[in-house]
């Protein structure tokens, strides 16, 4: 099993828009499809629930690591946690992080989730690979959500 996640992705929108749609709690919460409870901050925990598909109302937590305006954005979260009966706070979570690079009036994305092998065995590779695929579908719901709003 790998260790990480990588998802690279050309956006036809300056790295301004992509930025907001990554750190604005109420973007972030449109195109990811879950409902965030409270705005980005380093250092602190938003909490969402998601509001589509079979996970519908899963809670999730995210804790902000870094926010370097338009460059990087990091958080940790206990990755494919859709069981409501078990605990995960104790586990070791995992670590998401959006580059930014600009190439003229597009911006380039990469989203990375690094962690996994720290997951407990009996969960670790159905979380890598049910991550592998939300995040091929993420990256294509933000890439919609700002081309479609590049003026916004």
């Amino acid at each position: 099993m790998e260790n990480q996640i990588e998802k690279t992705i050309r956006l036809k929108a300056p790295m301004s828009r992509v930025w907001r749609a990554l750190t604005d709690h109420r973007e972030f919460s449109e195109w990811f499809k879950m409902n965030l409870n409270a705005p980005f901050v380093a250092g602190s925990e938003t909490i969402g629930h998601v509001n589509c598909g079979a996970a519908e109302n899963l809670e999730v937590r995210i804790k902000v690591v870094k926010m370097e305006p338009e460059t990087l954005f990091s958080y940790t979260w206990h990755p494919y946690a859709i069981d409501p009966d078990r605990d995960y706070s104790a586990e070791e979570p995992t670590h998401v992080t959006f580059r930014l690079a600009g190439h003229g009036g597009e911006t380039e994305l990469t989203v990375t989730e690094t962690g996994f092998p720290n997951l407990p065995a009996d969960r670790r590779l159905e979380a890598f690979r049910m991550n592998t695929e939300g995040w091929t579908v993420q990256v294509d719901n933000i890439k919609r959500y700002v081309e479609a709003r590049i003026d916004a």
